[in-house]
């Protein structure tokens, strides 16, 4: 199958370019119900398959309030496929929809990371695997360089704050226009969250301009190509220090 060539290949070349997955690790994905991390634990079941290093792989869901119908489908594809998976309710999020009906993103992600990690030392894994794309990464980078006046993103590996865990995201070379795909080839279940309405507005702007040809490319090249001589950090701050050529 071409699409699942392709999106085995570009999920390689991030594990093997970011060191992702190591000999022995066990990995927990977070599946929220989307297309983007369904499609990331399809992939690393079959490079788990065929990887010349051994690893464990296992889904999560976190239960957050916000689902916009019953995860049931989900579970039963998953249980139809053997596939291990923990449905999670953290009662502090739907505490926090009924104190804070109003409360923002910042706040909601703050509780998922808690209840992610949670999660993941109840499983025994040392790897937590996100379904972010290459849209994500990109939309990331001109939101807080548009919005938030800082040069940022998404880190394709990082680890939590006290170290046990590490968290990846092994889909920063796929696009959703391959996720949407393989996700209706395979059959897969999607069950939107509200936040993904919400949002919508706030988003469709970035978008637009993601969707120019080759743009998503170059921006995900820049990430790893910075020049920061030609930047306004502290090392451009001082002339004598930079080299016009």
């Amino acid at each position: 199958m071409d699409l699942e060539r392709s999106l085995l290949r570009k999920v390689g070349q991030a594990i093997g370019d970011f060191d992702m997955i190591r000999e022995g690790d066990k990995v927990a994905v977070g599946l929220s119900g989307g297309k983007d991390s369904a499609t990331l634990l399809e992939a690393l079941l079959l490079m788990q398959k065929r990887a010349p290093i051994r690893f464990t792989v296992e889904a999560f869901t976190i239960e957050q309030g916000k689902f916009t119908s019953s995860m049931e489908p989900v579970g039963e594809y998953l249980k139809a496929h053997g596939i291990p998976w923990t449905y999670f309710t953290d009662g502090p999020s739907l505490r926090l929809i009924e104190e804070k009906p109003g409360h923002g993103c910042e706040l909601c992600s703050r509780f998922r990371r808690r209840a992610v990690y949670e999660v993941a030392r109840m499983l025994g894994a040392n790897v937590v695997a996100l379904g972010h794309t290459s849209d994500d990464f990109c939309e990331a980078l001109l939101r807080n360089a548009m919005y938030n006046g800082r040069l940022s993103a998404l880190p394709a590996v990082t680890n939590s704050r006290d170290g046990h865990f590490r968290l990846i995201r092994p889909l920063v070379y796929v696009n959703e226009e391959l996720t949407r795909s393989y996700a209706e080839t395979m059959g897969i279940p999607v069950i939107p969250c509200v936040c993904s309405f919400r949002t919508a507005t706030v988003r469709r702007g970035i978008r637009e301009l993601l969707d120019e040809p080759g743009v998503k490319e170059s921006l995900i090249s820049a990430m790893s190509n910075v020049d920061s001589k030609r930047l306004l950090g502290p090392v451009a701050a001082r002339p004598e220090l930079v080299t016009i050529t």
